[in-house]
């Protein structure tokens, strides 16, 4: 609102004190618009630019800042420029093929006449041979099973008849094997490809079969792989660590919800390869409720996002909760993409935040194949004294930064996480970020884009614990398809605990006719 010359007041303190109320609207609009524009270049960023996180220092331009307050630019002064060595780009090799593959030769000969010498008539002999190798495909087999069992009698008594016993079957009474269950498996939760797709290619090749069956076929394969899933879950529970993450699924038929309400997958893993285990798990929400009764049981650390979900859990369970400095980094990489054109090169205090990031990873990279009291003495006589460096310089910068702009929302996370961030200092067995989680929760992000959503919520449970097995197989270096035709072979024989134990991932190796 514009107010007049006649409008204004005559007493002094009044007109001060509009003036100080105008100054106030004026700097909450301006700093309104700020954030808009910042969100408006973080949405074109993204749509538009490169995805990637890492930074160049000179490119943040940390050393030279016009913007910097004094402070910082007293404490940037005190760092040496960092000198890259050129190198050179260099071809990459071709890979040679796999020797476990069979070789067809294919014999190139000269004819009759060629084999004889231009300049004297003379036969020519064979000198030596030369041999190049091209990759060929021959389309997948398909064949039928036929089950015979002998049946035998008694001619005298014509009262005794035996026959042979069929083997136990992954789905009794179906047309599928257990080669055939695990092809669709791995070609729908490894390689992203819908049922309604893999119906297809069947029908290309003269086999009809529908995709109601092949979704019902991977419900009760989920179902016969529970007693694994569960030895699973008593092993990571039993571990000292454990690191979550969560991300949505689509339920069309779920009771009481609509099908556009968003269901979750939840992640737990732990261990190292070949010890490594992933296991999902079909929530229908995000509730804290659902971390506390994944980790009932625990007695451990837990690695997580920011998310607050699960605190309940932690206080539950009197858990270490540790933090993800790679969320944190994130959150100042969106800050630098937001700026003004031509401002990223003064990058100013979420560049400032990189740089001190930037060396506490450097330092575990450098550190990565030590052993975990060699990183906690390391981390302790390098890392510690960054980190407390980096929190004097937040406490000084954040009261001079607004508070809605993304460099204000990153120091501020930076700040409430700031005990779960230091964690990994006091102990050489915590990862500095959950990472590893992220990557092993992809797989699945990858396939919902593909197929989309999940129709039923048995259909969400087996594909958790389908995706857990073939995920933790492959973290563990085994080809999922004759690892999972293994198990479906000899799970339904399986009659004691210890039968089931011995199909865990950490305990298949496989034979020569498998491989």
């Amino acid at each position: 609102m514009t107010l007049s010359a006649e409008q204004l007041p005559d007493d002094v303190d009044a007109l001060k004190q509009l003036v100080l109320s105008y100054q106030g609207k004026a700097t909450h609009q301006q700093q309104r618009i700020t954030y808009l524009e910042e969100q408006l270049r973080l949405l074109v960023q993204r749509r538009f630019g490169a995805s990637s996180e890492q930074h160049h220092l000179d490119q943040l331009g940390l050393f030279n800042e016009a913007e910097s307050s004094e402070r910082e630019a007293e404490a940037d002064g005190n760092e040496d420029p960092i000198t890259v060595t050129p190198h050179q780009r260099r071809r990459g090799k071709r890979a040679p093929l796999p020797d476990i593959l069979p070789r067809v030769e294919v014999i190139h000969d000269l004819t009759d006449e060629d084999k004889v010498c231009p300049h004297d008539g003379h036969a020519l002999h064979e000198i030596g041979r030369e041999v190049s190798e091209q990759l060929d495909v021959i389309p997948a087999k398909i064949q039928v099973l036929r089950h015979v069992r002998l049946k035998y009698g008694c001619r005298c008594c014509e009262q005794t008849v035996k026959m042979a016993p069929l083997p136990p079957q992954p789905i009794p009474k179906s047309q599928a094997s257990p080669g055939l269950l695990a092809h669709i498996a791995v070609s729908k939760y490894v390689d992203a490809l819908p049922l309604y797709r893999q119906v297809e290619m069947w029908r290309r090749v003269g086999v009809e079969l529908d995709r109601s069956t092949f979704a019902s076929w991977m419900i009760k394969v989920g179902e016969l792989l529970t007693p694994l899933i569960n030895l699973l879950q008593d092993k990571l529970l039993s571990g000292p660590l454990i690191h979550m993450d969560e991300t949505t699924v689509q339920v069309l038929n779920e009771p009481g919800r609509s099908a556009q309400n968003k269901s979750y997958m939840w992640l737990r893993m732990s261990g190292d390869p070949p010890h490594r285990l992933i296991l999902f798990d079909y929530q229908p929400t995000r509730h804290s409720e659902t971390p506390k009764q994944l980790l009932e049981g625990f007695q451990g650390t837990l690695v997580t996002d920011g998310y607050e979900g699960y605190n309940a859990a932690v206080r539950e369970n009197s858990l270490v909760h540790a933090g993800c400095w790679a969320h944190v980094r994130r959150k100042f990489d969106e800050a630098v993409k937001a700026r003004a054109q031509g401002k990223q090169a003064g990058a100013g205090r979420a560049g400032k935040a990189l740089s001190f990031i930037g060396k506490l990873y450097r330092i575990e990279r450098e550190i990565k194949d030590k052993t975990f009291d060699e990183r906690r003495a390391v981390r302790q006589e390098q890392s510690t004294p960054i980190t407390e460096e980096l929190r004097a310089w937040l406490e000084a910068s954040l009261p001079q930064v607004a508070p809605q702009s993304l460099t204000g929302k990153a120091l501020n996370y930076l700040h409430n996480q700031w005990p779960k961030l230091i964690r990994y200092l006091d102990d050489g067995r915590i990862p500095m970020d959950n990472n590893s989680a992220e990557n092993a929760i992809r797989p699945f992000v990858m396939g919902r884009k593909a197929w989309l959503f999940s129709n039923s919520q048995a259909g969400a449970k087996s594909s958790a614990a389908i995706y857990s097995l073939i995920q933790t197989a492959k973290a563990n270096g085994l080809e999922p398809f004759a690892y999972l035709k293994h198990v479906l072979t000899e799970l339904p024989k399986a009659q004691t605990v210890e039968n089931v134990e011995r199909l865990l991932p950490a305990k298949f190796t496989e034979s020569e006719e498998t491989r």
